[in-house]
């Protein structure tokens, strides 16, 4: 089979999509944005012109700064639209996001990123945002899959330092698999950490900072709890609950998150993990998928 053809005037146009969806709400000038993107400015006008006279960008005719514009607004719709689970996720996230008073999100590996598709709850959480789909960040995209997807993704060159501790990762994924969802604890340093690489090329940070950076992240599955961490009566600091949907295949398709952000018992985070999953199993039955056998 031939190589695919490339074509740099189209991959010059998707940087400049790409640079500004990374920082939504954010505004450039022609000169910012060429030096940021290491264009010839007469291309990038080029580029940008013709994004704006399409709609896709918008273009202050004050200060000359662009910014996303509004066809990429009823793009955006009209591919989650079509996308079979969003709209079921969409009813799904937003009553268990009232039932507990709480942030719950849909996501997937879309290329090699990590996007936000749907959300229900506070809006800190933006529909569109990324995440580098690679170790320390990810385990949850491949938990539920084929081992096979697991190796590949620990095979991705990391974003940051991290150690692997295979023998409990391979608890992780026995004890997530068996339960049907994860129980993930962060610390405070390990929550800012994951709020600053949305939308952040972690491989393009110099390498003492991301040496430096790295020594807040723990060993891959470090953060997930073990059965054996969790005691019905005793509180425990958790994060977040994740449990995944299927697609018709039978492969692992979205994610789906409820946040938590306090102490809470063993007990009630088995409640909360069988009303993920109970969700989880909605979307993928009203979508047509199927959990793998």
């Amino acid at each position: 089979m031939p190589p695919a053809r490339r074509s740099p005037p189209t991959q010059r146009v998707i940087q400049v999509l790409d640079f500004l969806v990374a920082r939504q709400g954010e505004r450039f000038g022609l000169s910012e944005l060429a030096r940021e993107l290491d264009l010839a400015k007469p291309t990038c006008l080029g580029i940008l012109t013709e994004l704006t006279d399409a709609g896709y960008l918008s273009c202050d005719p004050r200060t000359k700064a662009y910014r996303l514009g509004p066809a990429l607004m009823a793009a955006g719709r009209a591919a989650q639209d079509d996308f079979a689970a969003g709209e079921i996720a969409r009813r799904v996230l937003g009553e268990l996001s009232a039932r507990y008073r709480t942030t719950c999100t849909a996501s997937a590996v879309v290329g090699d990123q990590i996007v936000i598709l749907e959300r229900a709850g506070s809006r800190a959480v933006k529909i569109g945002q990324r995440y580098p789909f690679a170790p320390p960040v990810g385990l949850m995209y491949v938990l539920w899959g084929p081992d096979t997807a697991l190796e590949r993704w620990l095979d991705r060159p990391p974003t940051l330092p991290v150690r692997l501790d295979r023998a409990r990762l391979r608890r992780v994924v026995a004890e997530c698999r068996e339960r049907g969802y994860l129980v993930e604890s962060l610390t405070p340093a390990g929550l800012r950490l994951h709020s600053l690489m949305a939308g952040v090329a972690a491989y393009d940070l110099p390498d003492e900072v991301r040496e430096l950076v790295g020594e807040m992240v723990s060993s891959l599955g470090e953060r997930v709890y073990l059965d054996a961490d969790l005691s019905a009566r005793r509180k425990h600091p958790v994060n977040l609950i994740a449990a995944p949907t299927f697609a018709p295949d039978g492969a692992q398709h979205l994610v789906l998150t409820l946040s938590v952000g306090e102490a809470i018992t063993g007990a009630e985070i088995a409640r909360r993990g069988a009303a993920l999953v109970e969700a989880a199993d909605r979307i993928t039955a009203e979508s047509g998928g199927r959990k793998a056998s």
